[in-house]
């Protein structure tokens, strides 16, 4: 067995230097520094489709102009969110805010005074719910649709550049960008709560979740090769990760994915999938037997800004991923 030496860190002005050094360190740090290096393998490798998957409540806590970012250099090519992101997101689009509010608050007062908590960020509830009234009236505008949550999210992103052009949201990146955005559960958020709202009023819009699994195996089943990066786990990872054996099913012989990262704060020892290992992944057929993988035990809203100020910070430049 060949050792190599650990190389202690030292500060340093760049991230990306401060991540490549960290890479040759040890624990999460480590293992945080060993992500940008998979991830920039993903950026630059022709042929690569990135699908990334989204949860847990990033763009509240503040991660939406890093997400952004993310999107708009093609360091994603499908994203797979919750609906609450989603929720969240069109939010700081039409100028509804996060505040800064703190964990230990009385939640009753917050009641009273119409406040909800995310954690340590405040919100309006009123403000919430005319974001709802506003999705409503944008469905009530698409009264017989039928389609993949994807579909939904695009004319919600084109909707959004036409009537809240200086705002800004991944939803309407995306729709410039010819992104698609999936919401496996959509119905399991504020979006959901509005298009029963519309439904109620007569609309009628089906999302339609097998289309979805069938238009996120097709991006998988095209590739000549996918990396996955899953933020936090849960729908958004597992939706990703089931297309590698449905395309399995219908003999396409995809082989799993062929990178992977994570950044959770869920541990395998529960035997629950968002904090189920790679390793394991294997054994489905999720990911491939040579797959280039490294899952980092960090909450997300640390790894996040500074995962991707080290992508940005070395000038990774996007191959062609088709």
């Amino acid at each position: 067995m060949n050792l190599h030496p650990m190389q202690p860190v030292r500060p340093d002005f760049r991230v990306d230097s401060l991540l490549r050094q960290m890479s040759l360190t040890g624990f999460q740090g480590r293992k945080l520094g060993e992500s940008v290096e998979v991830w920039s393998r993903m950026i630059q490798e022709p042929g690569v489709t990135i699908l990334a998957g989204l949860s847990g409540a990033m763009i509240p806590a503040g991660m939406q102009d890093c997400l952004v970012a993310l999107l708009e250099n093609r360091y994603i090519d499908v994203l797979v969110s919750t609906g609450a992101n989603i929720f969240h997101d069109i939010c700081e689009h039409v100028g509804v805010r996060h505040y800064l509010g703190h964990h230990m608050a009385d939640d009753q007062e917050l009641f009273r005074q119409g406040i909800d908590r995310i954690y340590d960020i405040f919100a309006y509830e009123e403000e919430f719910r005319l974001v709802d009234g506003k999705i409503a009236e944008f469905a009530q505008g698409h009264n017989g649709f039928s389609g993949s949550s994807a579909e939904f999210a695009r004319l919600l992103g084109t909707w959004l550049l036409k009537h809240y052009p200086s705002g800004k949201s991944m939803t309407a990146t995306a729709a410039r960008l010819g992104i698609p955005i999936f919401i496996p559960a959509l119905s399991d958020s504020s979006i959901g709560i509005a298009l029963v709202m519309a439904r109620r009023d007569g609309c009628q819009v089906m999302i339609d979740q097998l289309a979805d699994a069938e238009e996120l195996t097709k991006h998988v089943e095209r590739s000549q090769k996918t990396g996955v990066v899953y933020i936090g786990g849960g729908v958004p990872k597992n939706f990703i990760q089931q297309t590698q054996v449905i395309a399995s099913i219908q003999d396409h012989g995809c082989g799993g994915h062929d990178y992977a990262i994570q950044y959770t704060t869920d541990t395998p020892h529960h035997g629950g999938l968002s904090g189920c290992t790679f390793e394991e992944a294997i054994s489905w057929g999720k990911e491939s037997c040579d797959c280039r993988k490294v899952q980092c035990f960090c909450d997300a809203t640390i790894a996040i800004p500074i995962v991707t100020s080290a992508l940005l910070g070395a000038g990774n430049r996007r191959a062609m991923y088709k």
